[in-house]
């Protein structure tokens, strides 16, 4: 290390160590210590009290949402009483919501209840039979003429304040009917915004909330909203008081938190539903949680009580006072050290003082006497060993001093006296330059001596570039400076040839490829590759020969600088006619030099057209693309003969490739042009609807959905499908053909694709497909194909069929999306009448032979699963079916059946199956029903049959009746056919027996071993 730089060093250090410096570097490490430790005791404690506070939160958010779902259960067990039976009366209702005890295991229900459906037209015959019930009191409330009504008819317990619910009409407000119809259309449970309860009495008054169920007609199909609206029947529910339902929720952790629930996804004093401490004032710790229960959500505002907030740790504020202390003890020791240090210290410098000045003083005489010596060499060593040529003159016509890259450069020859006469040197450096004139003089004043230069003032400074004869360029650079006393002038000369050449021909490249990138035609990309060889080179011709499509012919591309008359000689001749050396350049594929047009063989056709054009000498070099194949030629021309230099050599490859290059991207633009033009026109005409999408936005929202926690993506989905809405916001339409426009009934004769969205090709109800596809593509998979509902632009739903597919190199950004949609709602539409052309007996409406017995067999299945379980089969058949066909007529006998269908729908259980097996004989299974059953089942079905006079299409009317037989199927035997078989069996022994009448056959009959006995006989 230098001793300047040890000294700076050790004063730095001296400083350091002052007694005040020194002292507050203790004092401030220190403090520093201690404010890390009490920092850390702090953060401890809030850390605890944080962790504290989560999970109290955490725990009465599970309660809450345990609590619901346990109701929601309940609600389902409710659900399926009324699903297992024809229908349920009062007394079983009561029976079944007794045995769960709501009030000692279900603390916040006030109660569960049932709505009936009821049409305006049904409202007084269903409050004429609930009078007659009981309750001769009984009024749909509150009275008013509305689409339809849900009255409670019943609710449990029935005491209290629940009977003033009793006929209250829930579809009379509209939070409450908001639910019942959510919960009738998806068919799952869902809760009513915040509404007052009708038995809300009490005070202070609690916000309350219903949690209703659908009760569908089974077995009525519930697969579509259409379906399930049409067999709805009404509604299970559970009235809640929030206060009731929160009361000792949670345990004592819970009781230290001030818990404010709001109706809604946001905080609104408007909604607020449940406050468990209205007066408390809240602390610094609170959070905000979000629950959805039964398709509705809550927002819960939970804050730790100040009273609750465990007492504060005080370690912190003992380390603090202590580390105070400390410190300022430590800073005053250190403070007394360092200060009686620092007075030895100067004592000791002032007496090494005088002798270092003495010494610096001795070493400063050397310096300067081995300086005056070494100046001489080094300003000579400096000046031959630099890049640039250096020259010194006086102003005066007088050279002071050059250096040998300055006599190379200028090629300076040893004898000429230069030294002694400047005016000399700048002869022989004005010869060599491409313009004579070019001023560069040493001896006259007005060029030299510019004002202020007498008087020692500095030139300013100069650039220049000179070009010399052989093709050179240099750069040159002069500036004043003082010698001594004296003005002078420093000449600086630098070659930059090749730096000139590099930047014309990049120069040239760029504008090349920036006339590419903007389309510009070949012979405008052509002129610009020649213009900018002979930028630099003012006595070269160039031009560029292209080959024709068939590769015989030459054509002129570009030659500017050629006279007209010989371009237009030149162009459309062929390459076997001695086409100078452009010609044996495309024939040999290689490069031809002439150096005297005048007397070369090649040009003897051409010759005295070359003479007239003024041209001395040609050099041609073919122009190959990439794959071999020769495009035409690039040649240079001189007025007077001569041969190519080495540079001239590049200069010629150069044209040839960027030419080359020129033309194979100009023919590649056209090709692209015509692929674009012939794409764009298969993309509007395809018969297939097309749409280009953009999901770049939603995956972006898909990373922050994995960035928050979200593992299983589907999941995520299904559960929020707010979510899902936003998500299929995101997607944007970039472009669509014709078909796509057809399709949604877009008006015609423009495409505007910002009227279109997702919605075309997934509606609301088929945004679950689409979180399918989302979930696909987010996995990396670049194809999904599914089938789903749209809405066209007039409001019109169809149905189409999807096929998604990321283009390659999409997959992650997702910016390229095209999918495919074919509408398919007419299939579907066959489809379904297929089906049930198929499966339903054209005459009565019934399933037909086929239909039945298929579900004959999943009933034997049921049965093979559950032995307990039974059933029973039903055959009948009309008694003397032919007289009618013969004495009426068949129309008769088609009107008879129908109507005997009828009667037999009448009499039906949502669970039972109907079906005509063939002419005027009918089955009719009953799941669940024992032989005895079935047999009351059928009797009443005969009697209503033989009581029941069948109308006829001339007025008339006819007295029929039917045979019935039945058989058991279950435990032992459960099998369907040997049923259908003995059902048959007791058919005709009701026949025998003398018609109108039931006859039941036991399953003994079909051991093996025994005979057929005679069936039993029933006529009640």
């Amino acid at each position: 290390m230098p001793a300047d730089a040890q000294a700076r060093l050790h004063r730095l250090l001296q400083g350091l160590l002052s007694p005040v410096v020194l002292s507050a570097l203790v004092l401030s490490a220190c403090l520093g210590v201690t404010a890390v430790l009490w920092h850390s005791a702090r953060v401890d404690a809030e850390q605890d009290a944080q962790a504290d506070f989560d999970g109290r939160v955490r725990e009465l958010v599970n309660n809450l949402d345990q609590r619901m779902q346990t109701y929601v259960q309940v609600l389902y067990g409710v659900q399926g009483l009324f699903a297992s039976s024809l229908q349920v009366d009062r007394d079983e209702f009561q029976t079944y919501l007794t045995g769960q005890d709501l009030n000692r295991h279900f603390p916040g229900v006030h109660g569960v209840g049932y709505m009936q459906l009821i049409g305006p037209h049904q409202l007084a015959a269903h409050q004429a039979i609930v009078r007659r019930g009981g309750f001769p009191d009984y009024q749909v409330f509150p009275p008013g003429q509305r689409a339809w009504y849900a009255p409670i008819v019943y609710i449990e317990p029935f005491s209290g304040s629940n009977r003033r619910a009793f006929g209250y009409d829930a579809a009379s407000e509209p939070r409450r009917r908001a639910a019942l119809e959510q919960a009738r259309d998806s068919g799952q449970p869902a809760m009513s915004a915040r509404i007052r309860l009708v038995q809300e009495g009490g005070a202070p008054e609690q916000a309350g909330f219903l949690v209703v169920l659908p009760v569908y007609n089974h077995p009525q199909p519930t697969g579509t909203l259409a379906e399930r609206r049409a067999a709805i029947s009404g509604w299970v529910y559970a009235p809640f008081r929030v206060g009731d339902l929160m009361a000792g929720l949670g345990g004592p952790r819970a009781a230290a938190l001030d818990v404010e629930i709001y109706d809604g996804d946001r905080i609104n004093p408007d909604e607020l539903m449940h406050d468990s401490a209205p007066n408390a004032s809240h602390g610094l710790r609170f959070t905000r949680q979000q629950i959805s229960i039964a398709s509705h959500r809550w927002t819960l505002r939970i804050a730790m009580l100040p009273s609750a907030a465990p007492a504060r740790s005080d370690k912190a504020q003992q380390i603090g006072g202590l580390g105070l202390a400390l410190s300022g003890l430590l800073a005053w020791l250190t403070w007394l050290l360092a200060r009686g240090r620092l007075r030895a210290r100067e004592g000791q410098q002032r007496s090494s003082a005088l002798a270092e000045e003495l010494k610096e003083g001795q070493t400063t005489l050397l310096v300067l006497a081995d300086s005056a010596q070494r100046s001489q060499a080094m300003l000579r060593s400096i000046l031959d060993s630099t890049v640039d040529g250096i020259l010194v003159d006086n102003l005066g016509g007088t050279v002071l001093n050059s250096n040998r890259r300055f006599r190379e450069l200028w090629n300076v020859p040893e004898h000429l006296d230069w030294q002694s006469d400047g005016a000399v040197l700048m002869a022989h450096m004005c010869a060599q330059l491409r313009h004579p004139d070019c001023g560069l003089r040493l001896d006259e004043p007005a060029q030299m001596l510019l004002p202020g230069v007498q008087r020692g003032a500095p030139l300013a400074e100069e650039h220049e570039v000179l070009h010399l004869k052989d093709g050179r360029v240099i750069e040159k650079h002069t500036r004043g400076l003082q010698l001594g006393s004296e003005p002078a002038r420093i000449w600086s000369f630098r070659d930059i040839t090749e730096r000139t050449r590099i930047e014309q021909r990049e120069q040239t490249r760029r504008h090349v490829l920036e006339l590419l990138a903007t389309g510009a035609p070949l012979q405008t990309i052509l002129e610009s590759v020649v213009q900018g060889v002979e930028a630099d080179h003012e006595d070269m011709l160039c031009s560029v020969l292209l080959l024709d499509e068939d590769g015989e012919h030459l054509l002129v591309g570009a030659a500017p600088s050629l006279p007209a008359f010989f371009n237009a000689a030149v162009h459309g001749k062929s390459i076997h006619s001695g086409l100078g050396a452009c010609g044996q350049a495309i024939l040999t594929r290689s490069r031809v030099i002439v150096e005297d047009i005048r007397s070369a063989p090649s040009w003897a056709e051409y010759r005295d057209l070359a003479l007239q054009a003024g041209l001395g000498s040609c050099w041609s070099d073919p122009i190959v693309s990439t794959s071999g194949a020769v495009l035409g030629t690039f040649a240079i021309y001189h007025r007077e003969a001569r041969l190519p230099t080495l540079a001239n050599i590049a200069l010629i490859e150069q044209g040839a490739r960027l030419a080359g290059i020129a033309i194979e991207q100009a023919q590649a633009a056209v090709a692209l042009r015509a692929g674009e033009a012939r794409f764009r026109s298969l993309y509007d005409h395809a018969p297939v609807a097309l749409w280009e999408q953009d999901w770049s936005a939603l995956r972006n929202a898909l990373a922050e959905l994995e960035l928050s926690g979200v593992d299983d993506l589907a999941a995520y989905l299904q559960a929020n499908p707010s979510q899902l809405r936003r998500l299929a916001s995101l997607v944007r339409i970039l472009d669509v053909n014709a078909a796509a426009l057809e399709q949604v009934a877009a008006p015609p004769g423009r495409k505007d694709v910002s009227g279109l969205t997702l919605a075309q090709n997934f509606d609301a109800a088929a945004l679950p497909n689409f979180a399918r596809a989302v979930t696909a593509l987010a996995q990396g998979q670049h194809f999904f194909a599914c089938e789903g509902s749209f809405e066209r632009l007039d409001g019109v739903a169809r149905l189409n069929e999807l096929t998604l597919l990321v283009m390659p190199g999409h997959t992650h950004s997702l910016d390229f999306v095209i999918v495919s949609t074919l509408d398919i709602t007419e299939r579907r539409r066959m489809d379904d009448e297929l089906r049930v052309l198929a499966t339903t007996d054209f005459l009565t409406g019934l399933p037909n032979r086929r239909e039945f017995m298929g579900r004959l067999q999943e009933e034997e299945g049921r049965l093979q699963r559950d032995i307990g379980a039974c059933a029973a089969v039903l055959l009948l058949d009309i008694d003397h079916f032919k007289r009618i066909n013969d004495e009426h007529g068949h129309a008769a006998g088609d009107a008879v059946l129908r109507q005997l269908a009828d009667l037999m729908r009448e009499g039906q259980r949502k669970i039972d199956m109907l079906g005509r097996i063939g002419g005027e004989e009918f089955a009719i299974l009953l799941p669940g029903t024992d032989l005895d059953a079935a047999a009351v089942f059928a009797e009443r079905l005969r009697q209503r049959v033989e009581q029941t006079p069948m109308l006829l299409d001339d007025g008339h009317t006819l007295d029929i009746t039917v045979s019935i037989g039945i058989a058991a199927m279950g435990g032992a035997a459960p099998g369907g056919n040997p049923a259908l078989i003995r059902a048959d069996q007791a058919l005709y022994c009701a026949k025998r027996g003398g018609r109108n009448r039931v006859e039941l056959m036991d399953a003994e009959a079909d051991r093996p071993g025994h005979q057929v006995p005679a069936a039993s006989g029933l006529k009640l």
